[in-house]
């Protein structure tokens, strides 16, 4: 037999010895108690000691939680390990992180702020049922925000599609602004009830009064054939930048969007450090960026076509045209204009949520 299969005689004898024995054991096992080969930390009792000394330094999360995780490779870990006497491969490492309750993880935005308002999911909730009230009187509700401005030219953009193998897009080392083309600052408006989005591409400042003349864009071209018989506009905005809670130049343009409108415009901000939850920003921003990702945004008219060319499953439909008016920053509005704002503030945190009312026949110049 051992010449027929290449089998030592020994191993042959103990293979008769075994048949001779019980099929198997008790509990079960096939293997006797004992056998097989020994675990690295059984063989080596300091192994998993010195292994958590050195990702203690570097080890990230919660002291409190069970999971961490160590920015150190397992590579890198083995070589140390080896250095400290132990004799361990980088795949025996990685199975005892893992025994100790660490894995890879990426970054995750879930920080919303210093400290979480106490009104904040209060306010949440107020938002949401105007919002309902709105939709359910068949008033328009739009979600107002500006997304990230873009350098225009040959750049990197963030992503991948498909190429033919070896012929990636070739675009610019430096991410230097390339006179004349400048930046583009998108600013949208999207409405919850039709799935329908507007953007406008602005050149120059993204001031209130860019953000104001957007919607108004909007509502010439889309919102008003949309809803003939609107009496009112709710607006939903983050709590900052151009169309913040405390900026005055926000209120004085639209008191003159309402008085040409003649629409009461009812405006609710979110809390502060909470602008991701704003839904322009995952029904219609998301998808713009994943429509344009890998694609150098040459041009304005190539940012437009993009944007315009944006769709989903459930039916988007998007607007987009450049804005190559000019929008001074810094415009100061005096406590006089202020006065003349037909300002109501709604009994629950009034600084978020407010109405302004046409006036009676008269236009704030």
């Amino acid at each position: 037999m051992s010449q027929a299969t290449g089998i030592s005689r020994p191993v042959i004898r103990q293979g008769l010895k075994e048949l001779g024995q019980p099929a198997a054991h008790p509990d079960g096992r096939i293997r006797r108690p004992g056998g097989g080969r020994k675990k690295a930390k059984q063989k080596d009792p300091t192994l998993v000691v010195d292994l958590e000394k050195l990702v203690d330094s570097t080890t990230r999360g919660d002291p409190e939680c069970c999971l961490r995780w160590t920015c150190k490779s397992v590579r890198k870990l083995a070589e140390e390990l080896g250095q400290l006497g132990h004799a361990v491969s980088y795949p025996v490492v990685a199975k005892l992180l893992h025994e100790l309750d660490y894995s890879l993880q990426a970054n995750r935005k879930t920080k919303e702020g210093e400290e979480d308002h106490p009104d904040r999911d209060a306010q949440f909730e107020y938002i949401n049922a105007k919002v309902k009230q709105y939709i359910g009187r068949q008033q328009p509700v739009i979600s107002v925000d500006t997304k990230k401005k873009e350098l225009v030219g040959d750049f990197k953009n963030g992503g991948q599609d498909w190429r033919r193998k070896g012929k990636p897009e070739k675009v610019r080392v430096h991410d230097f602004v390339i006179p004349g083309l400048g930046r583009a600052a998108p600013y949208g408006v999207y409405d919850l009830a039709q799935n329908s989005g507007w953007v406008s591409v602005g050149v120059d400042h993204d001031t209130a009064s860019f953000a104001v003349e957007t919607i108004r864009r909007w509502w010439y071209a889309m919102g008003q054939e949309k809803y003939p018989r609107a009496q009112q506009l709710l607006i939903t905005a983050d709590g900052g930048g151009s169309n913040g809670s405390r900026v005055r130049l926000w209120k004085l343009e639209l008191q003159k969007l309402a008085d040409e409108t003649r629409l009461a415009i009812a405006v609710s901000h979110f809390p502060p450090g909470t602008s991701k939850w704003n839904k322009i920003e995952h029904r219609l921003f998301s998808f713009i960026s994943k429509n344009w990702r890998g694609q150098p945004l040459t041009s304005l008219k190539v940012i437009v076509s993009l944007i315009a060319g944006t769709t989903t499953r459930k039916g988007l439909r998007v607007h987009a045209e450049i804005d190559d008016r000019r929008y001074p920053a810094g415009v100061k509005v005096p406590d006089a204009q202020m006065a003349q704002i037909h300002l109501r503030r709604d009994d629950f945190h009034g600084e978020w949520n407010y109405e302004i009312t046409p006036h009676a026949g008269i236009v704030i110049s």
